[in-house]
């Protein structure tokens, strides 16, 4: 058997990533392993540490090899069913949460939902709201159900190609629906994601312009709709909720001062 030290100078990952994988392999912390350093490995958990860094060296996302993904301070459980939650998607919910002090007991909408984070994350942070999370996957929904069971939040799940059969009207609609264009490169690096989740179109506007288009139907008056998108669609995405009638439109930058999250206000519903 070899202990903590040496299986962990004998692979080529960064530290920080060889540690998350043995201490997933072994089932501990990582303060746990960090403390014990001289600890000896089980052979058994040695060849499970072992497939887990091949497999991360070859792309795998460190998300799907832990079955697991931080956001907004909580564990999500993640699969390939679903897109790993980016840290930049947190600024969706912090834009989301403004919106929502203006509404008492506000109704909510998280379009595309995947692994649930949004959804769930805005009904812990907003305990009157009531949420709803639509995914036109099954798979992807049943991860939400369990992150909804496992964190105690009240969510309503919905099979829905976005708003084909989410019901009623809403005051606020979230999403962050695919943007990546399908030319676009950078898919490379993302081979192991759903590419229904990543994808749509030719120039990766495809979703966000059935979002924004259907959005007044589905919002009550006042309601608003606050969407996530690409590092340069941020001219086009205003372009679009002007065209479907909404005001205050406003685009928030994340922290690297990339433009990524669109809102604005609709003040009337159409008739």
């Amino acid at each position: 058997m070899r202990s903590v030290t040496e299986l962990l100078a004998g692979t080529a990952l960064p530290r920080a990533e060889a540690r998350r994988l043995l201490a997933g392999a072994l089932g501990v912390s990582i303060e746990a392993l960090i403390a014990r350093p001289e600890q000896a490995v089980g052979d058994e958990a040695a060849a499970r540490f072992a497939e887990l860094a091949d497999r991360r060296a070859r792309g795998e996302p460190l998300a799907y090899l832990l079955g697991e993904r931080e956001f907004y301070g909580r564990r999500f459980a993640v699969s390939p069913a679903v897109l790993v939650p980016r840290p930049e998607t947190e600024l969706l919910v912090d834009v989301a949460l403004r919106l929502l002090r203006r509404r008492p007991a506000p109704r909510v909408l998280d379009l595309g939902s995947g692994c649930g984070c949004i959804a769930i994350t805005l009904a812990l942070e907003c305990p009157l709201a009531a949420v709803v999370a639509a995914d036109r996957s099954a798979e992807a929904l049943a991860v939400a159900r369990a992150n909804a069971t496992q964190l105690g939040a009240g969510v309503e799940l919905r099979l829905s190609d976005w708003y084909s059969d989410v019901g009623g009207r809403f005051d606020l609609i979230v999403a962050n629906p695919p943007y990546v264009a399908a030319a676009d490169p950078h898919l490379r690096e993302l081979q192991h994601e759903p590419r229904h989740a990543l994808v749509a179109g030719a120039d990766g506007l495809a979703d966000l312009r059935r979002i924004v288009a259907g959005a007044p139907v589905h919002l009550n008056s006042g309601g608003s709709l606050a969407v996530e998108h690409g590092h340069d669609q941020g001219a086009s995405v205003r372009e679009l909720f002007a065209r479907a009638g909404f005001v205050d439109i406003e685009t928030q930058r994340d922290l690297a001062g990339i433009e990524r999250v669109c809102a604005g206000w609709l003040l009337a519903t159409p008739v």
